[in-house]
């Protein structure tokens, strides 16, 4: 699956951290990944993966950050919000809806 963007417009960090994901997205196919900007200083990541049933929050980090952590420090440090999720945890956490539904940035 590619590596979903909610903006017609993305900016270079929003391309950088895309690219940085579909390296991810290359070893788990299946997963479901998703980017966007919530302000101009704000960038939100969710994973949804079956691949995370039955592991902890550290092992789905694990796994994540040493391919952001490739990216630039000022590009990796726009992401404020990482969600690593299976099918079913989405579908029950309140960040979840957040992230479908964000309350408007003030920035």
């Amino acid at each position: 699956m590619v590596v979903k963007l909610r903006t017609d417009r993305p900016d270079e960090v929003l391309k950088q951290i895309v690219q940085a994901l579909k390296k991810y997205n290359v070893a788990h196919p299946r997963a479901k990944i998703e980017v966007y900007r919530q302000n101009s200083v704000s960038v939100r990541v969710r994973v949804i993966a079956s691949e995370f049933k039955g592991t902890g929050r550290a092992e789905r980090e694990d796994n994540m950050w040493p391919i952001l952590e490739e990216l630039p420090e000022e590009v990796m440090a726009e992401i404020s919000l990482l969600l690593m999720f299976t099918p079913d945890e989405a579908k029950k956490s309140f960040a979840n809806m957040e992230f479908d539904n964000p309350v408007p940035s003030l920035l």
